[in-house]
């Protein structure tokens, strides 16, 4: 009998114990989850230069952030941006690193590629970079394997060719102006030659080591050219002005790669939207924040283009838009 009752406090107690350990469990978990969505978490961003195509990817980024549940009190941005200058993006990069951000955005090549040399641990996406792998930020597009992934703008070589058909049939020589210190602009122009001679183009490229030989570039290249191509590039596009302002006297079509690069002076172009890559390049960061590793993460690309046309220049060079291509235009600018 007192056997019996022993065995029955026994279990009593054995009871006890375990439901105490699974209720405490439950209890535990609940904080923990509370806790992680209470949490402030810190997100460094890098933006190489000053740039309405730039400053629309930073736009999209808080957004894309803000759609995922990162906003208000739950996120703090830790922003910089190197304007340009290479020796600012390294001591940057650093500083970042430094902050103890959680996760790292570099917005364009240079930006990505200096926070890839500022760390090997924390997790690094790139904002808008056109080609990942040959700027040596990835291995694989589709398996990163290390601690980067992000967003590609890969640019639609060829459906700007057919634009300049469409709006320019007479142009035979097509002069390419891009910066010789930025990876992705000469995968670019080496892709966009191939495609143009193909086309029964003459191409001459014109590379530039900084914005400070644009202009004299610029003069000598429009008296060989019938018309100018300029491929994502973020040193050409902080000093767009110089460009247009180059081109005054012989008033040669210029396709530029951005739509803020048609605002301001270009005849035309197909375009990746900007605030889609932000957009898209928050919630990747975002994810990444919930646990996701990069090294697993896919790159996205981005490959279809929107047309983009700027009548007022083009009235300006005597050129009539087709009426099809401004039906099927994605955005006419008067």
């Amino acid at each position: 009998m007192k056997n019996k009752r022993l065995m029955a406090i026994i279990a009593l107690l054995v009871v006890l114990v375990v439901g105490g350990i699974i209720y405490s469990s439950i209890n535990d978990g609940k904080i923990t989850k509370i806790n992680n969505t209470t949490k402030t978490v810190k997100v460094g961003v890098l933006q190489y230069v000053s740039h309405p195509s730039l400053d629309l990817i930073y736009k999209g980024i808080q957004e894309g952030l803000a759609q995922e549940g990162y906003k208000g009190k739950k996120i703090k941005i830790d922003f910089m941006n190197a304007e340009g200058d290479q020796s600012k993006v390294a001591t940057m990069s650093k500083q970042l690193v430094v902050n103890n951000n959680d996760v790292l955005i570099g917005i364009a090549t240079p930006a990505a590629q200096g926070l890839a040399s500022a760390t090997k641990d924390k997790p690094v996406v790139m904002g808008a970079v056109t080609d990942p792998a040959g700027a040596n930020l990835v291995k694989d597009l589709k398996q990163p394997d290390g601690n980067i992934t992000g967003v590609s703008d890969h640019n639609p070589a060829k459906q700007q060719l057919n634009l300049i058909k469409q709006l320019t049939p007479n142009v035979k020589t097509i002069g390419i102006l891009y910066s010789s210190s930025e990876d992705n602009s000469k995968t670019q122009v080496e892709e966009f030659t191939t495609l143009a001679e193909k086309a029964g183009y003459k191409v001459l490229p014109y590379s530039v080591p900084s914005t400070n030989e644009i202009a004299s570039t610029m003069n000598v290249m429009t008296r060989k050219v019938d018309a100018i191509w300029i491929p994502i590039d973020n040193t050409i596009a902080s000093a767009f002005s110089t460009v247009v302002s180059s081109n005054q006297t012989v008033k040669k079509p210029i396709y530029p790669s951005a739509t803020a690069m048609v605002k301001e002076g270009g005849l035309g172009s197909v375009v990746v939207d900007q605030k889609e890559l932000g957009v898209a390049t928050g919630k990747m960061t975002a994810k990444i924040l919930k646990g996701a590793k990069p090294a697993n993460t896919a790159v996205e690309i981005f490959t279809t283009g929107k047309t983009v046309i700027n009548k007022k220049v083009a009235a300006q060079l005597g050129i009539t838009i087709p009426d099809d291509v401004l039906k099927k235009a994605g955005q006419v600018i008067e």
